[in-house]
């Protein structure tokens, strides 16, 4: 009896917040590692960009590489920290959901019923299609919708992230911004950036290249690394 009676009963309102505030710490938790990871990307990439212009200033037959490295290490900076800005305004987006949601509840309590908020069913429409949140996200709008806070979202067209859009062709500007930042120490001593390749000109081949391959391999492999972990924090 006591199990129909409780089948039949209207969600308890604490219980319904608990949740609700739970799967939001958990996002915001995701987040926080999501955040730390990326930062320890743009940290070696720093540390690489810094390596390849001492390998371009102490070795003239490598220097053309070496420069090329530089700008593209400087692009994948640019890109972390693309990433870095995006999760931080989704937690700040998480939290204002969570103070919104609260808040909600707190009226339920006063008033006897609660509102649907447009708010709070537009800030989490947008979280929702981030690839990090999607699930628990989901989870979240369920509960939402259960305790009436907002209404039943309907699926729309994703927006185009122009960010990720223009990732593969950042602008020259930016990336001698990035490089002018990181090689300032450098740069007062000697001054001059490292020079951008013409798009048409091959570097040269070096007699001692086969020397030079396991350098270049490793080199490759930890931007293939740090791509393969920025990649996977975006989908």
């Amino acid at each position: 009896m006591q199990t129909l009676r409780s089948f039949f009963a209207p969600p308890d309102p604490q219980a319904q917040m608990r949740k609700c505030n739970t799967l939001l710490r958990s996002n915001m938790r995701k987040i926080d590692r999501d955040i730390a990871q990326v930062k320890q990307v743009e940290t070696k990439t720093k540390n690489l960009i810094l390596a390849a212009d001492r390998r371009a200033q102490r070795n003239p037959a490598q220097r053309k590489q070496a420069e090329k490295e530089v700008r593209d290490f400087a692009r994948e900076l640019i890109r972390a920290r693309k990433t870095t800005a995006r999760l931080i305004t989704s937690k700040a987006q998480l939290n204002s959901v969570q103070m919104q949601v609260n808040e909600a509840f707190a009226l339920r309590k006063i008033e006897g019923s609660i509102r649907a908020s447009v708010k709070i069913m537009k800030d989490v429409n947008t979280l929702v299609r981030l690839p990090e949140l999607a699930g628990t996200m989901q989870e979240l709008s369920v509960e939402l919708m259960k305790a009436g806070i907002i209404e039943e979202m309907v699926g729309e067209q994703l927006p185009v992230d122009v960010d990720l859009e223009d990732e593969e062709e950042e602008a020259e500007g930016e990336v001698d911004k990035v490089l002018g930042e990181i090689l300032k120490d450098r740069m007062e001593k000697t001054g001059g950036l490292p020079s951008m390749p013409e798009p048409s000109q091959k570097l040269p081949q070096q007699p001692q290249h086969a020397e030079g391959e396991p350098e270049e391999e490793d080199t490759e492999a930890m931007m293939d690394q740090m791509r393969n972990r920025l990649e996977a924090l975006r989908s």
